[in-house]
Parts: C-alpha cells; sequence; structure tokens
C-alpha cells in the first residue's frame, strides 16, 4: 500500500461528542473515515484518511443496479488503563477477502488495511467510549464503482471504514430478546452468498424483520431454505442453544455466516470442559425438547450485540418462554467473560486483543 495521505479536518469541523449513555447503535459518525479506490489498471492506489464526508457516485456504479457490495464489522474497546483495544481485527479482515472472491470483487492486503485501519482509529481515539459496555463500531465497507451497466464483474472498487460510538445493538440491552421463527421466507441457500457478508443478503432479510417487529419481536430466526426445517441463524448473530446440558450450534455450510463470535464461543465453552456439539438441528427438536423441559438456554452470539440472551421464541402461533424470561447461566457467564478479555479486565489467554498502538 502507497503512504496514506492524512487530511485531518480542520478544529472549527470537529463533530460535537455525544452523551455515551445515549448512543444508540450506528447512528452518530466520527470526524474522519479512510478511502482507497481501486482500478483493475493501477489496483489499490491513492489511501487517505480525511474528513468524513460524502461520496460522489455516478448513477450507474454498478454496485448500486448488481449488488456488489460487502462490509465487515469489529470494535474498538477502551480498557480501564485507557488503552485502545481491538478485537480480532485479523479475523474480520480475513473474512472480508472471503465476501470479496465470491462477490468477484477485488481482495485487500489485511495486513495493510490492518495499519490504516488502525491510523484512523488512532486519529479518532477521543470517540472510543469510555462508559461501560459502549465500544466504538467499526465498519470497513468495499463497493463496486465502475460505471456501467453491463452485467459483469466491475473494475473499479472503493474501499472504506468507518467509525461510529455505539451503545447495546438491542434496546433490551443484555436483557433477553424475543425471536420470530419464519417459515414463510427464506435468507439463503447453500451455493448461494449465505456464507459472506454481502449488503444483499440483509435486503433479503428485511421483510421478515418489518413483520417480526409489528408482532413485538426483536429478530428473525432462519430456517433452511429447502426443507424449511433445520435451524441456520437470527438475522445479526449466530445462535446457540442448551438442550439437556448439552451446547448446539448449526454447522457452517455455506448458508450460515461464520462469526467471529460465534468461533470465540466455541473455543471458550470447548476449553471450559462444557459438551459443544456443532450439528444440524431443526426447529421441531428444539420445540420439543422445551415440552420436555430440557430446552435451558438460546442465546446468539454477534460483533454488535456479543451474547444475546433469547427469553421467547414463537414458531407456527406457538409462543415457548426460555428459563422463565431469564438469561441464562451460559449466556451471562460467556458475555461476563467476553467482556472482561475485550476491556482488558483479565488477561487474553486467546491471544485475541490487539493494542491500538
Amino acid at each position: 500500500m502507497e503512504k496514506i495521505t492524512i487530511e485531518q479536518a480542520a478544529a472549527g469541523e470537529l463533530k460535537t461528542k455525544p452523551n455515551e449513555s445515549a448512543l444508540g447503535f450506528g447512528k452518530i459518525f466520527t470526524d474522519h473515515m479512510f478511502v482507497m479506490p481501486y482500478s483493475a489498471d493501477k489496483g489499490w492506489h491513492d489511501p487517505a484518511i480525511k474528513k468524513y464526508q460524502n461520496f460522489s457516485l455516478d448513477p450507474s456504479a454498478m454496485a448500486l443496479h448488481y449488488g456488489q457490495a460487502i462490509f465487515e464489522g469489529l470494535k474498538a474497546y477502551r480498557s480501564q488503563d485507557n488503552q485502545i483495544r481491538l478485537f480480532r481485527p485479523m479475523a474480520n479482515l480475513t473474512r472480508m477477502n472471503v465476501s470479496a472472491a465470491r462477490m468477484c470483487m477485488a481482495q485487500i492486503d489485511p495486513g495493510q488495511v490492518l495499519n490504516a485501519l488502525k491510523k484512523l482509529v488512532s486519529i479518532d481515539q477521543a470517540w472510543v467510549p469510555a462508559a461501560k459496555g459502549a465500544t466504538l463500531y467499526i465498519r470497513p465497507t468495499m463497493i463496486a464503482t465502475e460505471a456501467g451497466l453491463g452485467v459483469r464483474p466491475a473494475l473499479e472498487y472503493l474501499f472504506f471504514i468507518i467509525l461510529s460510538p455505539v451503545g447495546a445493538y438491542y434496546a433490551e440491552g443484555f436483557n433477553p430478546v424475543r425471536i420470530y421463527v419464519t417459515d414463510k421466507y427464506v435468507r439463503a441457500v447453500r451455493g448461494g452468498v449465505g456464507h459472506v457478508k454481502t449488503a444483499g443478503n440483509y435486503a433479503a432479510s428485511i421483510m421478515a424483520a418489518v413483520e417480526a417487529k409489528k408482532l413485538g419481536y426483536t429478530q428473525v430466526l432462519w430456517l433452511d431454505a429447502v426443507e424449511r426445517r433445520y435451524i441456520e441463524e437470527v438475522g445479526t448473530m449466530n445462535i446457540f442453544f442448551k438442550i439437556n446440558g448439552q451446547i448446539i450450534t448449526p454447522p457452517l455450510g455455506g448458508s450460515i455466516l461464520p462469526g467471529v463470535t460465534r468461533d470465540s464461543v466455541l473455543q471458550i465453552t470447548r476449553d471450559w470442559g462444557m459438551d459443544v456439539q456443532e450439528r444440524p438441528i431443526t426447529i421441531t427438536e428444539v420445540m420439543e425438547a422445551n415440552t420436555r423441559g430440557e430446552l435451558e438456554e438460546i442465546f446468539g452470539t454477534g460483533t454488535a450485540a456479543v451474547i444475546s440472551p433469547v427469553g421467547e421464541l414463537y414458531y407456527k402461533g406457538e409462543a415457548v418462554t426460555i428459563n422463565g424470561g431469564n438469561t441464562g447461566k451460559v449466556a451471562q457467564r460467556l458475555y461476563d467473560e467476553l467482556e472482561a478479555i475485550q476491556y482488558g479486565y483479565k488477561p487474553d489467554p486467546y491471544g485475541w486483543m490487539e493494542l491500538l498502538a
């Protein structure tokens, strides 16, 4: 990567910092962003950190017509000793290249992009919240910018990184959420793009999410697209079940996003000596386990919410309460463990955290 040009905002252009107790999620953005264009003849070039600002795109930019758009999400944490810590950034940037390959887009150099990301966060480090539970959300994104209406891989792209101080992803915070199981809509099929973080996946999920919200549910649990029996993932997170002492999560198979937090939870729970299984599980198995009194916990995992306990599951007209509507012991323990590692309250035995400097 060429040397990064840095054009910092003037003092009079800097934004007022928000109240850290009322951040919400993804509504506030920092003073600067990183941008880097790509063309087939020049490769990646002219990397720059500049004032957060609008882009200018041709109306025929191919991302707008054919959906070549991918992104990642990771976080920076402010520790008790005021250090800025990134959680598994290389895992996210490596996964972005998997998305780029599937979408026939240009590959990034994860190591060089990580250096650029660190410089950006360093410049805007005053935006990393100090309030407990608040973080700086980092959104690397790539879009096809070539002007043209031919259906083919674009020859020009724009990679950029924006930053957003955030609080809890769900309004419920760490309290249990209510999940709606849909067998009307499907999100992804094996052989498709369900395993990568491309914008169209999320567009396809909106209709079901809107209908679930009207019924008072926070998110949608997706079933497989063929038989509509096997559980896959929630719209914003991977899903885990604790049934009769066993931790179960659906296996990766081409239609489920390989979550970084999911992978972290699998490592932690196995190190705790728990019986952990990555295997197919049907919604019928879950409902029957609940009837037998063996469904002990359900929780989701993801960058935005970290660990999200599920207090209610709705399927085919039946609403079942999980663990009395309370946060389960495993979900609470995992949340506490990950938070302790991320914020530096305890040693990081996995080497997951990367210091800003």
